[in-house]
Parts: C-alpha cells; sequence; structure tokens
C-alpha cells in the first residue's frame, strides 16, 4: 500500500506495534483535549495565496545556527524509540541525516549518545536535556554531549511532573514492566514486533549513565520514564548549564509569551514552543495559537521553532507564516520508524517535505522569505492571530 498522507503511516505503525507500544506513542493526557486542540487550531488555520509568481524554482532550506537545512523541519526529541524498532534512535537519525534534516535526541533515548552521533557523523544532531533530581546526571550528558560533537542543547522545561497519560496507566506502561494476561495475548498477536525485541532485548535508558558498560539503577530509569524531574530548575539554574555547555542552548516547553521574553533576556539562543505533543498540561493551548505572541515578545533576537501537532506541509508552512523558523516533529517519524524502519522515518519525512514545497508553491512563494502573516487568515471568531492575520471577514 503507498503512503499518500501521514494517516496511511500511522496505520500500517499500529498493525505491527502492541497497542500497548503504540498507545505510548499516540497518546496524550487525561482526555487528550489538548491533542484534539493542535489538530483544530492548525486546521481552521486558513492560508492565503498569491498568484503569478515565478515559482519555477523554490527553495526550502533554511540556515539555523551556522547549519543549512535542507527543510525547515526537523525530528524533535522523543523517548523509547528502542520500544518501537531495535536500535530506534540511530534509524530516526540516519532517516533524518538522509534527508538533510536535524534530529534531536532524547535523554530518555535508548542507544548511546556516541553511537546516536557515529551514525550520521556530518548530519545536525541536537541533543535534548531533562534534569532529574540528581543533577550529576545531566552533568554527565552533557559533558559526553559536547565531546561527541552535538551542536545544541535542548533544555525540556514543560515536565516538573509527568502528565497523566492515562492510555499508560490502563496498559500498565510502566518500570519495571510486568505484562499481564491481556498484554501477552496482545504480544501473541504482533508476532514481528515481539520477535525483534526479543533477539535484541529490551530497551534500557542507557545514557543516564556514564560508563558503557555500566547501568543506572531500576529506580533511576522507572524515575525517567515517570519524568521525576527537578523541580528546582528556574530561570538562575541556566547559568549552571552554562558553565557546562558553550554552544547553543536552547529552552523547549515555552507557551507563554512572557517567559520568551525573559528567555530573550536571559541569552538563551532559541525557543521550542512545545506543549509536548498533548502529553503534559492537558489544558494548555495548541502551539500555533500561541507562537505568534511568542515571536512578538522574542522580536527577533532569537530563534523560534515549534512542535506539536504537525502532520502535514501545510501545517508547516502556517507556522514558518507566523514567524517560526523551523517546525519540529515527532509521532510522524516514529510511525514511519514502526511502519518501515529507517526507510519509513525517512519516507514520512519526505512526505512532509514535499508537502512543504508543493504548498510553498501553491502560495506564489519561491523561498520561505515570502511567506508571512499576510499569508494567513482565520475567517471566523476572534482568535490569537487576528492582529497578525488580515484576512475576509467573515461572509465576505
Amino acid at each position: 500500500m503507498s503512503w499518500l498522507r501521514m494517516d496511511d503511516v500511522r496505520e500500517r505503525a499500529r498493525r505491527y506495534l502492541p497497542r500497548f507500544v503504540a498507545d505510548y506513542v499516540d497518546g496524550g493526557a487525561e482526555d487528550e483535549r489538548c491533542l484534539d486542540h493542535n489538530a483544530r487550531d492548525l486546521a481552521a488555520l486558513r492560508l492565503v495565496p498569491h498568484c503569478l509568481r515565478d515559482t519555477r524554482a523554490v527553495d526550502t532550506s533554511v540556515e539555523v545556527f551556522g547549519r543549512t537545512w535542507k527543510r525547515p523541519l526537523g525530528v524533535a526529541p522523543v523517548g523509547f524509540n528502542g520500544l518501537v524498532r531495535p536500535n530506534g534512535d540511530v534509524l530516526l537519525a540516519r532517516a533524518a541525516a538522509s534527508q538533510g534534516l536535524p534530529f534531536v535526541l532524547s535523554t530518555a533515548s535508548n542507544a548511546r549518545l556516541e553511537a546516536v552521533r557515529a551514525a550520521a557523523p556530518e548530519a545536525a544532531q541536537w541533543m535534548q536535556l531533562y534534569v532529574m533530581s540528581d543533577r550529576a546526571i545531566a552533568e554527565q550528558i552533557v559533558r559526553r554531549a559536547a565531546a561527541a560533537g552535538f551542536e545544541a542543547l535542548v533544555l525540556t522545561v514543560d515536565v516538573p511532573v509527568s502528565g497523566m497519560r492515562e492510555r499508560d496507566v490502563r496498559n500498565g506502561f510502566k518500570l519495571p514492566f510486568r505484562p499481564g494476561p491481556r498484554t501477552l495475548w496482545d504480544l501473541a498477536s504482533h508476532p514481528r514486533w515481539s520477535l525483534g525485541m526479543a533477539r535484541h532485548g529490551a530497551p534500557g535508558f542507557v545514557n543516564l549513565s556514564e560508563s558503557t558498560g555500566g547501568a543506572a539503577s531500576a529506580q533511576v530509569q522507572a524515575a525517567l520514564l515517570a519524568r521525576a524531574m527537578d523541580r528546582s530548575l528556574v530561570w538562575d539554574s541556566l547559568a549552571w548549564l552554562r558553565r557546562l555547555w558553550q554552544g547553543p542552548l536552547l529552552i523547549k516547553g515555552v507557551l507563554h509569551r512572557d517567559d520568551a521574553a525573559r528567555a530573550a533576556r536571559e541569552g538563551v539562543d532559541g525557543l521550542i514552543v512545545s506543549n509536548h505533543g498533548g502529553r503534559q498540561l492537558d489544558a494548555a493551548p495548541s502551539t500555533i495559537s500561541v507562537l505568534p505572541g511568542i515571536v512578538q515578545a522574542v522580536d527577533g533576537r532569537l530563534p523560534v521553532f515549534v512542535d506539536s501537532g504537525f502532520r502535514r506541509g501545510s501545517d508547516a508552512v502556517k507556522a514558518l507564516s507566523l514567524g517560526a523558523r523551523g517546525v519540529f516533529v515527532g509521532r510522524p517519524a516514529v510511525w514511519g520508524l514502526a511502519a518501515d524502519g529507517e526507510a519509513g522515518a525517512a519516507r514520512s519525512l519526505d512526505l512532509i517535505g514535499t508537502e512543504i514545497e508543493r504548498t510553498l508553491t501553491l502560495m506564489g512563494a519561491a523561498s520561505l522569505r515570502d511567506l508571512g502573516p499576510a499569508n494567513l487568515s482565520l475567517p471566523w471568531n476572534p482568535s490569537p492571530f487576528q492582529a497578525l492575520c488580515p484576512g475576509p471577514a467573515p461572509g465576505m
């Protein structure tokens, strides 16, 4: 079956994965309203094209921290990729590299960060950081990421406590994992996945220990899965990170424009507007709805990226028109990984990237510089876009 759209990739992924893994990938917090808001608000925003523009050559490239990305698209940090496919983090990194796109490795990865970096040494790779109660864990990860050649550090700040992910609770998905009768039947019903896991062994959070042969305690690994983080982490803590990390430092999980302005004053090098894919605060706004205010708040002092809920190239073009430098995707890349390994992940990324190019052409935009708020319209209901998105009044 050909993949025409991301729903096709997701359907194939869910056929391959046991339910508890598919639910871990797809699920959100509580009633999953934030997941719905991400999709609904993106769908409500309209693109207004120009016509009679020369689009014989369409340039989708963007420069970020001295690197040129082929497209304004990257792979967001996703934990537990080794549960989707053995060596999943390496496969995703290679897939992103094959598309000329950046890859962000999660603290909750299942492959040593050095191995992931070595798998695509010429590609743009960033390291995402969770700060757990024992800050020594974060310190050794940052030191190793710098030594391995990761180009930017992404501090995730929206997880002072894990969101209530009810699908995972119902499925008994926690560490140590003790499958019940229903899960055992689920595993038996997905023999390709189960045999692959049996051959390679259960994935662990291997970067929590600095030693190659060492392993973090079961309690520490369970704490990471449960997102038991350091709640004393505050703005002043950025000085601690700056002493450890000399490269670009980004903050991921910003939704409030006041926090964006504070980040700019603190000298942060970039922001990722994110609601953690709807997996944390279920009552949080969609990222596309707060993006205009955050772009205004930083006033060009640092690049603003966005993730959460982006499934189409046209979704990405909407964010780019609102001033985002680039869009990161998590689930689409992981669905591709589940569906067909490295090739599937690359195909998913190319699907969105090709849609970006097609959308730019249809918009009469020869490059990303041709996009702006005037290309957007929300024809009904007052919204955060109103000041930035001039368009026809309802009924006009």
